[in-house]
């Protein structure tokens, strides 16, 4: 594969140019609509990003400002992406559930110009904040249905916008052509959501050229090729989208294929049968608790079938091999049916992945690798090597420029990890305070904490700040255990509590379509999600699972109780981040009444309480919530409980 000259083609526009120059007919995207799956090549890509960037031009957009986007993966979503670069303007993508609050406050804290809107559900969402964002001078929306009704002079449809752009030209033909070449690689051209575990999402300001030469970095670990095939299924505002979307999508000319719907994710996916697939640790899970649940419900002789060839593979795989026979009997069928029958690579980033979800995968012949990274270092920069797959590491760097060292090591090497590299972010938009917090002599402070094994590959363990140490001085890392506890395929979020106690405790939630269909299966009757989490069947299915975790684990580091939570954790409420990793904080201070119950030696909690959901509409809860005993407490904490 050779790459473009990044020294002249040091932009998203100018590559999409020389794309459209080069290779104008040949297929650069396809989108799903009403079931069919429509092609767009490189001249019309570059042609619609043309009339965008004319149609914001004609606006009054222009240098130093900022465009956001919000909505579902869409050609349109990345088009205004790469047509507001050409602008001279900023990108900011927005979750596409975040709630009014954080769109607000994004919005007015970037001072957002236009905001790229999908549809009315979006456009909605950007009304109904008033004069919260008052530099939004206009909305420009793709999908026209539900939009009659409006009359918001804010509001531009996507064809006006285009309208708009083509009327430009005609006055000015070569105005385009200025524009792109007038934009340079050291301006900032992606302003990215960091992912906020513990206060409002900080602005990462990610020059183009530093992008575009991190991504060629990356690509020099994991190679691609204009034939090869990726479904975007990862939201657009996370940075290792950015990254193969846009970066990997201009560089390599890879096809990127975007689903009609989130509902319609894995069949689509199938249909394309993608050569490489990065998802969250959360979605492997799913994918690996969805396969054992199915297998539940098959007949006996292909539950047996299953087990025999999962142990086949498992024990191939601890020989460094594949099992033909198990790869022959189940695997490849398996593969064909979750769509990855023609994957040359796979990876997992975001977060931890636990070593049991690792196994299945790889033993399944999924080339399966962990990558590591953050959005102020432009995306991942360590990955494992081809045949240096480690389930406990996240590699080595992509290229020797990159340089990661540990801060501050314990007397096992254990440390924060600090990295540097010549591309990465140039600081925290109108932030210089965590600019200089985080970004010292070069070096970027990730808060993480880690360590080089043997071999050097580069070992995380959580978080710094959510390392725990219990009461009798035992120290563990609760993610590592959470890993562990949502292999279980009726474990769909669990938090590990015990920083300062004396004994480890969990907070668990069932992952309601596993567990409602296994008890249907058991003719076990219930309601609602929180009627089913506490049936006693249901606690006592789940207290078999965490018994088979603890008895992976040292003494001290096994779960004495738990409890079952009367609803799923959400990032609606604060719970997660839009990346799906706990916030800790807020999960202490929101369940604190419960938690102080779990370590006063109660067995039952009482709850009443209000759910609010997206739309506004509150649910009453009222349950009543069992502590379940797996291990004895030591005798200080049942003095402690006896006394409380």
């Amino acid at each position: 594969m050779v790459l473009p000259d990044l020294d002249r083609y040091d932009t998203l526009p100018k590559l999409l140019a020389l794309n459209a120059q080069e290779r104008g007919r040949e297929v650069a995207l396809r989108e799903k609509d009403f079931g069919i799956w429509r092609s767009i090549s490189w001249a019309e890509y570059e042609e619609r990003v043309r009339s965008f960037a004319l149609g914001l031009a004609s606006l009054g957009v222009g240098r130093g400002d900022v465009v956001g986007l919000i909505g579902d993966n869409r050609p349109d979503w990345v088009m205004g992406e790469i047509a507001a670069h050409a602008a001279g303007a900023m990108s900011m993508g927005i979750y596409r559930d975040a709630l009014d609050d954080e769109v607000s406050y994004l919005l007015a804290y970037a001072e957002a110009k236009v905001v790229f809107a999908e549809d009315e559900e979006q456009v909605d969402k950007l009304l109904a904040l008033g004069n919260r964002a008052p530099s939004l001078r206009h909305i420009v929306y793709s999908d026209p249905r539900g939009m009659r009704k409006y009359d918001d002079p804010r509001l531009i449809s996507v064809s006006e916008l285009v309208k708009r752009g083509e009327d430009l030209r005609l006055a000015a033909p070569d105005r385009y052509e200025r524009m792109v070449a007038a934009t340079r690689g050291e301006d900032v051209a992606i302003l990215c959501t960091t992912s906020g575990t513990t206060a409002r999402p900080k602005l990462a300001m990610l020059p183009a050229r530093a992008l575009l030469r991190h991504c060629a970095a990356y690509l020099a670990a994991d190679p691609r090729r204009a034939d090869d095939e990726y479904v975007s299924v990862l939201p657009l505002p996370w940075i290792m989208e950015q990254v193969y979307v846009l970066g990997w999508g201009l560089l390599a000319r890879m096809k990127v294929n975007f689903v009609e719907e989130p509902e319609t994710m894995l069949a689509d996916f199938r249909e394309i049968g993608p050569h490489f697939v990065l998802f969250a640790p959360r979605m492997w899970e799913a994918i690996a608790a969805d396969v054992r649940a199915r297998m539940m419900d098959s007949t006996p002789f292909k539950r047996w079938m299953f087990d025999r060839a999962m142990a086949m593979g498992l024990k191939a795989l601890e020989r460094g091999r594949r099992s033909w026979l198990a790869d022959l009997l189940l695997f490849r069928a398996l593969r064909d049916r979750l769509g990855f029958s023609r994957i040359r690579s796979a990876a997992t980033g975001g977060a931890a992945l636990g070593p049991d979800t690792f196994r299945f995968f790889q033993a399944m012949g999924i080339p399966l690798r962990q990558l590591y990274g953050q959005t102020e270092l432009a995306g991942a920069y360590t990955l494992h090597r081809a045949g240096e797959v480690d389930f406990n590491t996240v590699g080595v760097p992509f290229v020797p420029e990159i340089e990661v060292r540990i801060d501050n090591p314990d007397a096992n090497g254990v440390g924060e990890i600090v990295t540097r590299h010549p591309n990465m972010f140039a600081g925290y938009f109108r932030n210089e305070e965590a600019t200089k917090a985080d970004l010292r002599e070069g070096w970027m402070h990730t808060g993480d904490a880690g360590y080089f094994d043997a071999k050097g590959h580069l070992v995380v363990i959580d978080r710094i700040k959510d390392i725990a140490t219990t009461a009798r001085g035992d120290r563990f890392s609760p993610q590592f255990i959470e890993n562990k506890l949502k292999f279980s395929p009726y474990v769909a979020e669990a938090v590990i509590l015990g920083d300062g106690r004396d004994f480890l405790s969990a907070i668990v939630c069932i992952r309601y379509a596993i567990v409602s269909k296994w008890a249907e299966k058991n003719r076990i009757a219930f309601t609602t999600y929180s009627d089913l989490a506490a049936k006693p069947e249901v606690a006592e299915i789940l207290k078999r699972e965490i018994e088979a975790v603890n008895a992976q684990l040292p003494e001290p580091q096994r779960i004495s109780k738990f409890v079952l939570l009367y609803k799923e954790l959400d990032a609606d409420d604060d719970e997660l981040t839009r990346t799906r990793k706990v916030r800790r904080g807020v999960i202490a201070q929101k369940y604190a009444d419960i938690i102080d119950a779990v370590y006063q030696g109660r067995s039952e909690i009482p709850v009443d309480t209000l759910i609010k959901f997206q739309d506004g509409t509150t649910q009453r809860i009222r349950t009543t919530l069992r502590v379940i005993d797996l291990l004895p407490v030591s005798n200080r904490a049942r003095e402690k409980a006896e006394a409380a």
